[in-house]
């Protein structure tokens, strides 16, 4: 009779159970506090909240918002883009990136990535602003650079095209919160380098809620009075608007449950970071040449994050079908993200072709997470990347 196989190990690509037991009597008593309050738009939950992101940050304004895309969306509309104008950003990353510039009329016009940081190429962006006419260069309003994994973007660099061309960056700082970028003047926050910065938080992310959330960060004193009037339909006063918002609150007990969770994140960040150098050291040591892990750009610098690995994304060989061997096997792995945004369907109407954008698409073809969550064991590391030595040597 033929030896029955064991149950393979599951190894899902983020378990929050397993975050959120030892809070989970805080947390139960934040809810508690907040039901009792009966205060359930804004208030003093959602200023305590914002009071600890800037903090965290080091930024002098934080403002409260229904979701990290709904923070893009604010930032674009406090700087009045609309039809007519361009914003420029990464062909890879989340819909959102792409889609808040569309969704306010203006048009996106679309860079490739850096091959090792997946992060927007500063090459790449001197590179579409010295194609445009004056007149055209004129309409760009913003530099949308995304943070892409939990690792800043070059911002050093796009910071100085930023400021010779003379167009503001809003950072998309969804999936970064609390990295570091080793700034002139010293380490700097993910989202604290441009006019604004935008945070999501997504149940997946380091610091995640139990639903939506997200955060729109500055120092501009007046941009900030208007992201608050424009969460809030534009209202100044009580009835009485001076431009149109939106709805685009944070919950409160959303940020009574983030307030919890937020004295632990540099705690996870640490984590994440000793789950991702021990699966390089793991592939190394197994000689295994078909993956490529990803490089730390900022880890030989004194700063605190250099990455926080929001996701471990490895480029493979073979990618898909690696991807359903690993899950054939109790491993859950992901491909963020499939389709760059210049071969999407609803993006057509900007004129990209295939091989426009060749780094990206090499990205969407081999890039795949593996979970790094900071309760991952050494164990359960090791049958990952067990698997993925089996699969290349079949």
């Amino acid at each position: 009779m033929a030896e029955k196989m064991p149950d393979p190990v599951q190894v899902p690509i983020l378990d929050l159970k397993a975050q959120l037991a030892p809070l989970r009597a805080e947390l139960l008593a934040a809810l508690t506090e907040v039901v009792d309050s009966t205060q359930y738009i804004l208030g003093p939950r959602v200023e305590r909240l914002e009071r600890e992101i800037g903090a965290y940050v080091g930024s002098r304004h934080a403002i409260g918002v229904s979701s990290g895309t709904d923070a893009l969306l604010l930032a674009l509309m406090a700087l009045e883009i609309g039809p007519g104008d361009l914003v420029i950003t990464s062909t890879f990353s989340f819909f959102a990136t792409a889609g808040v510039v569309a969704r306010v009329g203006a048009r996106p016009v679309l860079a490739d990535i850096e091959p090792r940081g997946f992060n927007l190429d500063p090459a790449g962006l001197e590179s579409a602003l010295a194609g445009m006419a004056a007149p055209e260069r004129g309409r760009v309003k913003a530099i949308l650079p995304v943070h892409l994994y939990g690792q800043c973007a070059e911002l050093g660099p796009i910071g100085e095209i930023a400021r010779r061309h003379g167009i503001p960056v809003i950072e998309d700082a969804a999936q970064s919160i609390g990295a570091s970028y080793p700034a002139a003047a010293g380490e700097k926050s993910s989202g604290t380098l441009g006019l604004m910065g935008c945070y999501s938080f997504f149940p997946s992310k380091n610091l995640g809620a139990m639903g939506d959330g997200g955060m729109v960060v500055t120092d501009d004193e007046a941009l900030a009075h208007r992201l608050r009037s424009l969460r809030m339909h534009g209202e100044e006063a009580a009835y009485k608007h001076a431009r149109i918002g939106g709805n685009f609150r944070l919950d409160p007990l959303q940020a009574a449950l983030l307030s919890v969770k937020l004295p632990h994140l540099d705690g996870w960040h640490r984590a994440r970071r000793r789950n991702a150098l021990r699966y390089t050291e793991l592939f190394r040591a197994r000689g295994i040449r078909e993956v490529t892990p990803p490089p730390e750009l900022y880890g030989d610098r004194a700063v605190k994050h250099p990455h926080i690995y929001n996701q471990y994304m490895i480029r493979a060989e073979r990618r898909d079908a690696l991807q359903q061997h690993l899950g054939e096997r109790g491993v859950a792995a992901r491909v963020y993200y499939p389709i760059p945004f210049h071969l999407q369907p609803c993006f057509q109407y900007l004129g990209y072709r295939a091989g426009a954008f060749p780094e990206a698409e090499r990205a969407a073809a081999e890039v795949l997470a593996l979970p790094v969550y900071p309760e991952l064991t050494e164990a359960m590391q090791a049958y990952v990347v067990d698997q993925i030595a089996d699969f290349y040597r079949a």
